[in-house]
C-alpha cells in the first residue's frame, strides 16, 4: 500500500513532462542531466515507502496516526510540486511550494524518529535531493524572470 502511494505520486512527473519550454530555460553549470532524475526519484519513493511501513508497522493508524499523516501531507505536497513547475510553468510558485515541502519532509523525518530511527534515516537522501532542488529551482526562478 505505501508503494502505491509513493508511486501515485510519482507518476505526476509522467503527467506533466519537461518538454520544450523547460529545455529552452537558462540553467545554472550544475544543472543535472536529465537522465538522472528517474533513478533518483525511483530510489526514493521506494525508501519513503519502506519508510512509511516501518512506521505503520508500529501500531497502525490506531498508534501512528500523526506520523503517518504527516507522511501524507509531505507525499501530496511533493505531488503538487510537478504540475505547479512543469504543468503551470509557476518557477516561483513551485519554489514557495518546496520550501512547503522541505519543511513537510523535515517534520516526517522527526516524527518518525520518534518511532523508528530506521524509518528516519531513510528520509535523510530525500531530504537532501529536496535540498537540492530547492536550490536549483530557485536558480531557475532567478535565471528566467
Amino acid at each position: 500500500g505505501w508503494l502505491l502511494a509513493c508511486f501515485a505520486a510519482a507518476a505526476m512527473g509522467g503527467l506533466f513532462m519537461p518538454g520544450e519550454w523547460y529545455a529552452a530555460l537558462r540553467k545554472p553549470s550544475w544543472n543535472p542531466p536529465g537522465w538522472i532524475f528517474g533513478p533518483v526519484w525511483t530510489t526514493l519513493y521506494t525508501m519513503m515507502a519502506v519508510a512509511a511501513w516501518l512506521v505503520w508497522r508500529q501500531g497502525g493508524w490506531g498508534k501512528q496516526r500523526q506520523p503517518l499523516l504527516t507522511f501524507l501531507a509531505q507525499l501530496s505536497l511533493n505531488a503538487l510540486w510537478t504540475p505547479l513547475f512543469f504543468g503551470l510553468h509557476r518557477i516561483g510558485v513551485a519554489f514557495a511550494e518546496i520550501v512547503l515541502l522541505w519543511l513537510a519532509i523535515a517534520a516526517t523525518l522527526a516524527a518518525f524518529s520518534r518511532v523508528s530511527r530506521s524509518a528516519a534515516w531513510l528520509l535523510v537522501p530525500y531530504l537532501a535531493w529536496v535540498s537540492f532542488a530547492a536550490a536549483l529551482n530557485f536558480t531557475l526562478w532567478r535565471l528566467n524572470p
